[in-house]
């Protein structure tokens, strides 16, 4: 998904309307993997609500983004929930990851991410949290999918047609589903744990691995 860099203070409205309000829901059940003390990355933050989720069940999170108007959002949120001090707010893209060490967190988060970038930067992002995760750790995903079925591929598209027009008047945002990628994460060597989707297929949670102990 796009958001121009106009409508921050809107996102979060335009996005539960384009996700038919699941978002929430899929948030927390992906962040009650979380354990206190753990060190987390956020990938692609946004508004912060992963981030803030993590944060509060006792996590460390770094969050980045590209959007220094979404990260003053987040930081509001942080500031406004008292967990400034388990959070670290950085301006930087998936491009970055590679300035991170490696096996350096516990857990990485991906909340509406994967769908703003192309295969490559899909390929080079998954390719780069694989080697900041320790062994065993936790890639928590909740993102806009294509549908494997061809007929809800279709009845997604009607359904959904309308509802993105309403969030593009109200937020200047686009998508883009991820086809394929739970089969993505296991090219990159990804254990897959569980994969959650919607009737329509159209959203997809997923818990995935790195292999080790």
């Amino acid at each position: 998904m796009k958001v121009l860099e106009s409508a921050p203070s809107r996102y979060d409205r335009g996005i539960r309307i384009i996700t038919l309000g699941k978002l929430d829901e899929a948030y927390d059940r992906l962040t009650s993997r979380i354990k206190p003390g753990q060190r987390v990355l956020d990938v692609g933050c946004g508004t912060g609500a992963l981030t803030l989720r993590a944060a509060l069940r006792g996590a460390r999170v770094k969050a980045i983004d590209i959007n220094p108007q979404m990260l003053e959002i987040a930081r509001k949120r942080v500031e406004e929930a008292g967990v400034t001090g388990m959070v670290e707010l950085c301006e930087m893209g998936v491009a970055e990851l590679n300035t991170e060490a490696s096996e350096g967190y516990d857990a990485v988060m991906a909340g509406l991410c994967f769908s703003e970038l192309t295969e490559d930067e899909l390929s080079y992002a998954l390719r780069e949290i694989k080697r900041v995760l320790k062994p065993g750790a936790l890639l928590l995903i909740a993102d806009e999918a294509v549908p494997e079925s061809p007929v809800k591929r279709v009845l997604s598209w009607l359904i959904r047609a309308p509802l993105a027009v309403i969030a593009y008047l109200l937020i200047q945002t686009t998508t883009r589903a991820v086809k394929n990628l739970p089969e993505k994460l296991g090219e990159e060597g990804f254990l897959i744990e569980s994969v959650r989707r919607s009737f329509m297929e159209d959203f997809v949670e997923i818990v995935a691995r790195k292999p080790g102990r």
